[in-house]
């Protein structure tokens, strides 16, 4: 009952912002609600900016809803198929991955930036976008702004991803009697699973290869969405390893790894294999469907509160550097995956 009272005028806030954005965000899914939430709620805290008792309940949306989202994306994954036919695109995905966290990480201290937005761009470019932000925003403790002005990054490169990337693939060649290529291409160059969607929908709609590019890119997304797992377990580990360090004069004596492990990310691993378990015993997909639109709606709803809490004018002065990092992520991202690709024969 003291939740209740202390929180649920702050979670009906978030809600009454998120359900407009869930919605805009299926007319429009190359900007997304969780976007579209956030720019709503930093409006609306410009002008309402004592949230009183809705604080509390605010505080709350933005943290355990935030975890229980990336919990039910969990719902999404059917390990068994993306085993068998994702896995011949792992080295491209491990090469963009790693050339995205070394960028963000090599200069953020050359551009200056705070050290939880690059890990937050980074991570938000090698992987799968606002899902992966989702994810590890919780483990290296970001606030709200750092987690907005990653999102809106990650956006602003998504839909110049999607616009521009169909037109990239023909003019370098790639092939246009299947989707095989370009599908790759898109699945571990871009980011975020609507603008995957997009581009390889555009591909398939260009070269009339039905959905050959869009099934190849979507395996591969969710192939590339399983490295929220040992990335986000390699921060934690970071992350307290070095409060360990500050708390002990410079020992790692304290490091407990127990205490580092992210349990939601456990619980998302379980929400796989409950997933994978059901459909191999003949369970239809569509049972599991609910569960993976609440993920999406708890992290638009959970960008509702992030919005609220954060300072658009800071935002916006301070955007320059952020955008630069986003864009050195993404090229880098995007000269790996074709240069593996050529390396393999793939185009």
């Amino acid at each position: 009952m003291l939740f209740f009272r202390n929180n649920s005028l702050g979670i009906f806030v978030c809600f009454l912002i998120a359900l407009p954005a869930w919605l805009l965000g299926k007319l429009f899914p190359v900007v997304g609600g969780a976007v579209l939430a956030i720019l709503f709620g930093m409006v609306i805290t410009f002008f309402w900016r004592e949230h009183g008792k809705a604080q509390a309940g605010i505080n709350w949306t933005s943290k355990i809803i935030l975890q229980s989202a990336v919990v039910f994306l969990g719902f999404g994954m059917n390990l068994g198929v993306i085993v068998q036919t994702g896995i011949f695109s792992l080295p491209i995905i491990v090469s963009t991955i790693t050339t995205s966290l070394v960028m963000a990480w090599g200069l953020h201290r050359v551009l200056n930036i705070s050290r939880n937005t690059s890990a937050l761009i980074g991570v938000g470019s090698s992987i799968c976008g606002g899902s992966a932000i989702a994810a590890a925003a919780p483990v290296v403790k970001a606030d709200s702004n750092e987690i907005a002005q990653s999102i809106s990054v990650i956006f602003l490169f998504n839909a110049m991803a999607a616009l521009l990337f169909p037109v990239l693939g023909h003019m370098i060649g790639f092939d246009t009697t299947a989707g095989e290529a370009f599908g790759i291409f898109a699945g571990t160059a871009i980011n975020d699973t609507s603008s995957v969607t997009a581009a390889a929908a555009t591909w398939d709609s260009m070269w009339g290869l039905g959905t050959q590019t869009l099934d190849e890119a979507v395996t591969v997304k969710l192939t590339r969405a399983l490295a929220i797992i040992p990335v986000t377990l390699l921060l934690a580990m970071l992350v307290a390893k070095k409060e360990a360090s500050q708390a002990e004069g410079g020992s790692f004596a304290a490091f407990s790894f127990t205490r580092a492990f992210p349990m939601f990310i456990l619980y998302f691993v379980l929400a796989a294999v409950v997933t994978t378990v059901c459909l191999q015993a003949g369970v239809s997909g569509e049972v599991f469907s609910p569960l993976k639109e609440l993920a999406k709606f708890f992290i638009v709803m959970a960008m509702a509160a992030i919005g609220l809490n954060s300072n658009i004018v800071k935002l916006i002065k301070s955007g320059g550097k952020p955008i630069f990092l986003g864009a050195c992520c993404w090229a880098g991202i995007t000269v790996v995956s074709l240069l593996v690709q050529r390396i393999l024969g793939i185009w």
